[in-house]
């Protein structure tokens, strides 16, 4: 087991940087999403670590070891892929088998190790099958298995399951969390999903334009974006956002409406006339009668069985409200509902950052 350091870490191609500048400490056990959207440069710092990409600039460390120069076969990782990267020709038994060979392992160890994360894995039945036999979901085991015989150091994931259906997706899941906690091993996880990120990771990386937006905890990148874009790439449905300026206590939005802050809102920052980005999660909309009320015309509705979103208006801003499920206002009715006014995040209207 092994923690990991990027210090300074950059890439580039030609005068396109890609990573500019990440300095990151993850300990050893810990699970570590990287997440955010394309061309952020997720997946090309994985690589970097893997030794699979050559660095512009900056450090990796995997434990007390400078691997900058060492190729990937010597930093003791193992990698599981998007396409799996099986040997189409070998069984199942034979590409678990393969790496350990390589190394020159003894035929009885190798036997044992494959027994153990077969059994871990549930795929104990498939060890004489190819892989033209297998559904995703088995083959995406299969790739995880070949990886925790290895025993190594660091585990790496580079969007293992987005070429699965959503039932698979669920299900893999599943096994990942169960394989990092059943071996302990230090894993680095690769997405653009944040359902994915939310439910696997102990802490949070969200990369933007190939520098750290903010590392938390699930709950902390959750509850306490650092900006704008934090709070709209974290959460399903994402984050409510309306423009407005700060007035007597309230947010005025642009068309009229208003949004009572309380004390601790007006601590942070806001001073009078301050023009701000009000953000809220769409469940934290309450009954009216609770928190600071507002009235907007509703636009579209969604019942979802365990709740209903609404979509309404509220001056010039189109929000979403999460509702108990008997609730369903019709469209172009005016809706009040009350908003939890300890949840309501304010950010700089110019930097987009949050103000504390």
């Amino acid at each position: 087991m092994s923690s990991v350091s990027f210090r300074r870490l950059e890439k580039s191609y030609g005068a396109v940087r890609i990573v500019k500048g990440i300095d990151l400490e993850i300990a050893d056990r810990e699970f570590v999403v990287l997440v955010g959207p394309s061309g952020c440069g997720k997946s090309t710092t994985l690589r970097m670590l893997a030794g699979l990409e050559s660095i512009s600039g900056g450090e990796i460390r995997i434990g007390e070891r400078v691997v900058n120069r060492l190729p990937p076969r010597e930093r003791d990782i193992a990698m599981v892929f998007q396409d799996y990267a099986l040997y189409p020709h070998k069984t199942v038994y034979e590409n678990m088998a393969f790496s350990l060979k390589v190394r020159g392992v003894a035929a009885d160890e190798i036997g044992k190790r494959i027994a153990e994360a077969a059994d871990m894995l549930g795929i104990g039945q498939l060890l004489d099958r190819r892989p033209s036999q297998l559904s995703g979901g088995q083959r995406q085991r299969v790739a995880m298995g070949r990886a925790i015989v290895r025993r190594p150091q660091v585990f790496l994931f580079d969007e293992p399951l987005s070429n699965l259906d959503a039932k698979l997706r669920g299900q893999v899941r599943t096994e990942i969390k169960r394989l990092h906690q059943a071996v302990g091993t230090t894993i680095i996880y690769v997405t653009h999903d944040q359902v994915e990120a939310m439910t696997l990771a102990d802490r949070i990386v969200i990369l933007k334009g190939g520098e750290i937006e903010q590392v938390g905890t699930p709950d902390e990148v959750y509850n306490a974006p650092a900006s704008v874009f934090v709070g709209g790439f974290i959460g399903s449905p994402a984050m409510n956002f309306a423009p407005g300026t700060i007035r007597g206590g309230r947010v005025v939005l642009e068309g009229g409406a208003e949004i009572a802050l309380d004390r601790a809102a007006l601590r942070a920052d806001a001073a009078e006339g301050r023009a701000v980005v009000v953000g809220i999660r769409p469940e934290h909309f309450v009954p009216a009668g609770e928190g600071a009320e507002v009235a907007g015309t509703v636009q579209v509705v969604e019942p979802l069985g365990a709740d209903t979103l609404v979509h309404f208006t509220l001056g010039k801003a189109t929000l979403t409200a999460r509702l108990a499920p008997d609730m369903r206002p019709a469209p172009g009715e005016t809706l009040s509902i009350g908003i939890n006014p300890s949840r309501i995040r304010l950010f700089d209207a110019q930097t987009e950052r949050a103000l504390h």
